[in-house]
Formats: structure tokens, sequence, C-alpha cells
């Protein structure tokens, strides 16, 4: 049985007193994080896994007995980590979960590990109206439905059926949408789970028109959002009857900078990495701006970004 990066021992220490056997999947201590998120900075992960597949996953778990913590790491695309890394385990998904299949006429069943992009074209060629919103955010099935994510007057909430995850003991549950408790870029999932499946239901409709809409997002974003650089999408929550971005630029924040961070030129709600940010500089860049925007406006604004690890 394969256990690689560890194949020559009989045993990984994970934690003290904590040992994983029989590893299938890739086991990486210290592993950095920078390389697998958007922003391109960041520590590293005391442990990396990625599972073979769904028993590989549950097996590892169940052998921790909730005694360390989990973090599930989709495509790093609306996260900040921190410089001191993540303690514990980030497990991320592959090809394994990466699968998208059509149940009936409206229904698709999607890995954790399944991309927005290929969910939406999944859709589209088998006449699934309803989805095409998923085009336009980048990140994975499993952050979606944790964040109840959205775009274009759409989101999770509208075409999710259920779905599978998996919690930090290794103990398996299948959640309706209702238990999600969903409300605007948030949900009641458990902390530490990870989502390896969901259902989304849409409607019947016309590929040719759903992969015109497609396209009208994919060149909103274009025009709009700064997709050449090193960002993690939407910074910010809109506040109720507001829009982030122009709180953001009214305070004055446009190409307000710190270190090598910056706030977007093209899109005040993107924070962006010059090239040289510590995840520090841009962190603190979005504490800035919104100090800037409570000052000046009378607004709290509330991150949107996920913010993980040590200081």
């Amino acid at each position: 049985m394969n256990r690689a990066p560890f194949s020559d021992i009989d045993e990984v220490t994970v934690a003290p007193k904590l040992n994983v056997r029989e590893v299938r999947g890739k086991l990486t201590p210290d592993a950095p994080l920078a390389p697998l998120v958007w922003f391109k900075a960041g520590g590293a992960a005391d442990w990396l896994f990625e599972p073979a597949d769904l028993k590989d996953l549950t097996h590892f778990l169940t052998q921790l007995h909730g005694r360390v913590p989990v973090m599930a790491l989709g495509l790093g695309s609306n996260l900040i980590v921190r410089d001191g890394g993540v303690p514990g385990i980030v497990i991320r998904l592959g090809k394994p979960f990466a699968q998208v299949e059509k149940l009936d006429d409206t229904t698709l069943r999607c890995g954790g590990g399944a991309s927005g992009i290929l969910v939406a074209s999944t859709a589209r060629d088998n006449g699934i109206a309803g989805l095409e919103f998923l085009r336009g955010i980048p990140g994975t099935v499993g952050g979606f439905v944790r964040m109840n994510g959205g775009a274009y007057g759409r989101e999770v909430a509208d075409i999710l059926v259920d779905c599978d995850v998996v919690l930090a003991d290794g103990s398996s549950l299948n959640l309706p949408a209702a238990d999600l408790e969903y409300t605007y870029r948030h949900s009641a999932l458990p902390p530490g789970a990870t989502v390896v499946s969901a259902r989304f239901r849409g409607t019947p409709g016309d590929p040719a028109a759903i992969g015109a809409e497609m396209d009208r997002i994919a060149a909103a974003r274009e025009e709009s959002q700064p997709l050449r650089s090193k960002t993690g999408g939407s910074t910010f929550k809109n506040p109720d009857g507001k829009k982030a971005w122009q709180l953001v630029d009214a305070a004055g924040c446009r190409g307000l900078s710190i270190g090598g961070a910056q706030v977007s030129e093209k899109h005040t709600n993107f924070l962006i990495n010059t090239g040289t940010a510590t995840s520090a500089d841009i962190e603190g860049l979005g504490e800035e701006v919104r100090r800037r925007v409570s000052e000046s406006q009378g607004v709290d604004l509330q991150w949107e970004i996920q913010r993980v690890g040590r200081p």
C-alpha cells in the first residue's frame, strides 16, 4: 500500500501521541500554502493531506479522533493564510473529488473539489439552467457550499439540495440545504467539516442560451475585476443596501497600499499582491480600509475573505 511520501515507514506521527497508519494519499509535513492560494502569500500548514479517495479521507480522520484542527482548502481564491501558517491538518481535495455527473433532467451531483466552471459547463451541456452564476465564482463546490457563494444575483442557497460532509473525527453526515441555515456568505456548516459532494438543482433550459449567459458573466468579470493579479476575490461583504466597492472608493482608498499589498485601481473591493506582499500586509491593508470607511461613512465593513492561521 502506497503511503507517499512516507513509503519507507509504518507510521506517521501527526501530533504528539497521535499516529496515522496506512495513508494512501499524499501527506506532507510543513507544507507551503502560498503556492496554493491566489494571493501567493502566507505560511505553511503543519500537515497537508491530499486524500486518494473518500475512504482514504475518512480512514485518515478517524485515526485523529477529532483531536487535531482540520481545515479544508479549495482553490484558495477567497483566503488569506496568515504568515505563521495553519496549525493541524489542511485537507485538499484533488481529482478524485472533482467529478460532476447528471442525476436527472435538472440535478447534478458534484464532487467537493469540482470547480465552478466545470459545474456550470456540465449544467450547460445537459440543458440545466440556473447554475450559470457559478461560472463567475473562482472556487470549488466545497467552498461554495460553506460560504453560500454567489454572484450576479444568485447564490448557492438557491440551488443546493443537500451535501455530504466528513467531520474532523472522520464521521459522515448528509445535510439538507435547510440545515445549513444560509445567510449572506455564511452557513452553519460545522467547523472542521469537509464538503465531499453536493447536489445542485436547476431548471430545464436551452444549452445555447445557458452558454450565452455564461459568456456574458465571463466577459463582465474580465472587464470589471483584476483577474490577472494576485488577488483573493471580493474582500468585503456588501452591507444592506450598499456596495462595498463604492464605500471603499468614497473613503479615498482606491490604490491605497501597505507594503506590497494594494487596493485595486480597477475594482476597489479587491486587494492585490503587487509581488512582495506578506499576508500581514494584505490583512493590515484590509483593516486600514475598514477603519477609513468606518470613520468617513459610519459603516462597519465585514470581511468576506476568510483569514486563517497564526499571525
